[in-house]
């Protein structure tokens, strides 16, 4: 309609020049010009008009113009597209749109799903998560002191996870259909379109932006931004449009699970039950309904493909527990096995890959959820200032280099739970051992669990550590690190008079990074600390300047324009 309604204009604008030109002219080319003008605009106006219908009778072309609608195909604008809309895709959506991007996310699903997926955020995941507000009901419980929550590695009870004083609860139980409504609902608010029952079937790129292309109840979308982030989950294809390769470990076992009721309820207790033939997990629910996971070690299913049957769930429950168990009323169904992948890259120019889009492992620990919400807190903060313009040229790499590794070593000690998860004589004696490796364990492998671990590439001795919660005595009155990085903006923490030096050294940035100043340290720590979004320090004094570090990761504020509300984060940020 506006390209139909510029042309007549242009037209009835050209025509009186044209004539009034010819009126300039000897008299006899001056009649022509007068005659010629109102003609020469009728037949330009049909061609226009032939052409534009013509177009729309054979399916013809987008007209990318203020989001005009051309058979079907609509152009949504955005700053990030988000392929995927489970809770990695919309953690991200809501944490760009809380950091002032528009963000446009598509979904091929219409709704949330109910079906019983991930049920545990590990240690990390929950810290960086409350650091950023996104908790859900206001959080759950904080430690007064060290806190501790027993769990399991490879089906072995004992293991111990702990988390330092002033966090959450280091294992958090929570449905994921739950945390993903609940994301869903941040990022609406926050202003994120959100595009469900839409199928992308294209993604493309160009030095200026990104495309992605989707079919949706409407007819065809096209998506275009700046940047596109595939959180479209293991079978997602934008991996593969991106031009992405992987490191691949083929499956070895097969797996079941679904829910469904016991003809003899009792039959089946609640958790984990190892026998010769592989492993049976239970998880008992409401109205009498099991939640139940089968792994059998003989080898890799040969239809991975071919969607499980009610009765081939019940022979393999009955295979592995030596015994008849009776089943009925299977409320869904599905297959998985050990297939494990990780990315070659999570960048391809504009495109970035979070979750299992960009890694696959074994589903043992619960720790594919947690993994996914650190990507997404990861590059959250990063593409916002990318998209701001005040990202030094680096900036964006760093998410590849820090959370690549992080998913590889998920990957390699789902791999090793799962060696000792295997029937044979030969393992029950290290199963043995390494029980007593579980009660004798003083944090390794609780920390490698969940999360708390990841050391990232930093500035300084004691750089790229995790802050702990500590609490601060500030100008503006007693708070901690928690509420000082809800808003989302890197931090400076300036202990007393000897951290008061770096001020003014970081004074050309403050459009970007936070200064808070406190009360002195404890005796032998930093008096100064550069804090990350996500609460990794960047930078401690001692090695390289702070300037220096500040000009590696972000803009000065006189190469963007100005502080903040003039093209950096948005105005209400302290």
């Amino acid at each position: 309609m506006l390209v139909c309604g510029a042309v007549p204009a242009l037209l009835l604008v050209i025509g009186p020049l044209y004539a009034a030109r010819a009126r300039g002219k000897p008299r006899g080319r001056q009649r022509v010009g007068v005659r010629l003008a109102p003609v020469l605009c009728l037949c330009l106006w049909w061609w226009v008009c032939g052409w534009f219908v013509g177009c729309i009778f054979w399916g013809g072309v987008v007209v990318e113009f203020w989001g005009v609608v051309v058979r079907g195909v609509g152009v949504v604008r955005g700053e990030v597209v988000v392929v995927g809309g489970g809770p990695v895709g919309l953690l991200l959506a809501g944490e760009l749109a809380g950091l002032g991007v528009g963000v446009v996310v598509v979904e091929s699903r219409g709704g949330v799903s109910v079906r019983p997926k991930a049920t545990t955020l590990h240690a990390r995941a929950v810290q960086v998560l409350a650091r950023r507000g996104f908790l859900p009901g206001g959080g759950f419980p904080f430690t007064g002191g060290p806190g501790r929550s027993v769990f399991h590695f490879a089906g072995l009870g004992g293991l111990v996870v702990r988390a330092p004083a002033r966090e959450p609860v280091p294992v958090v139980k929570c449905v994921q259909a739950e945390l993903e409504g609940y994301f869903e609902a941040r990022a609406v608010a926050a202003g994120v379109r959100v595009l469900r029952g839409c199928r992308v079937t294209g993604v493309s790129q160009d030095g200026g932006g990104v495309r992605v292309s989707a079919v949706g109840p409407d007819g065809g979308v096209v998506c275009t931004g700046l940047y596109a982030v595939g959180a479209d989950g293991s079978r997602g294809m934008v991996r593969e449009w991106a031009g992405i390769a992987s490191d691949t470990f083929p499956a070895s076992v097969s797996a079941l699970m679904g829910t469904v009721t016991l003809a003899r309820p009792g039959e089946l207790g609640g958790g984990w039950h190892r026998t010769p033939r592989g492993w049976i997990v239970a998880k008992h629910g409401a109205g009498g309904c099991v939640h139940v996971r089968t792994l059998n070690c003989a080898g890799a299913h040969p239809g991975w493909r071919v969607a499980p049957s009610l009765e081939e769930l019940r022979a393999e429950v009955s295979w592995i527990a030596g015994r008849d168990v009776a089943m009925g009323d299977a409320r869904w169904l599905s297959r998985f096995s050990d297939f494990a992948r990780v990315a070659g890259t999570f960048r391809a120019g504009r495109v970035f890959l979070a979750g299992d889009a960009a890694h696959v492992h074994f589903p043992i620990g619960g720790q594919g959820l947690s993994t996914g919400v650190l990507d997404a807190l990861n590059l959250g903060w990063k593409l916002a200032l990318a998209v701001r313009g005040r990202a030094a040229p680096g900036l964006l790499d760093t998410y590849d280099a820090e959370r690549r590794p992080a998913a590889a070593r998920v990957v390699e000690q789902t791999r090793a739970q799962l060696a000792l998860m295997r029937p044979g004589g030969e393992l029950d004696a290290l199963r043995t051992v390494f029980t007593g490796v579980l009660s004798a364990d003083r944090g390794y492998l609780g920390a490698m669990v969940s999360g708390q671990d990841t050391v990232l590439p930093g500035h300084g001795e004691g750089a790229g550590e995790f802050l702990g919660n500590m609490v601060l005595s500030t100008p503006d009155g007693e708070t901690d690190v928690m509420a000082l990085l809800r808003e989302g903006r890197p931090l400076l923490l300036l202990f007393g008079e000897e951290g008061g030096v770096y001020e003014e050294e970081a004074r050309r940035w403050r459009g970007t990074v936070r200064v808070v100043r406190a009360g002195p340290g404890r005796e032998g720590e930093h008096c100064a600390l550069l804090v990350r979004p996500d609460g990794y320090t960047a930078w401690v004094p001692g090695g390289r300047g702070l300037a220096e570090v500040l000009g590696a990761y972000f803009l000065e504020d006189r190469a963007v324009g100005g502080p903040a509300g003039e093209g950096g984060f948005p105005a209400g940020c302290p």
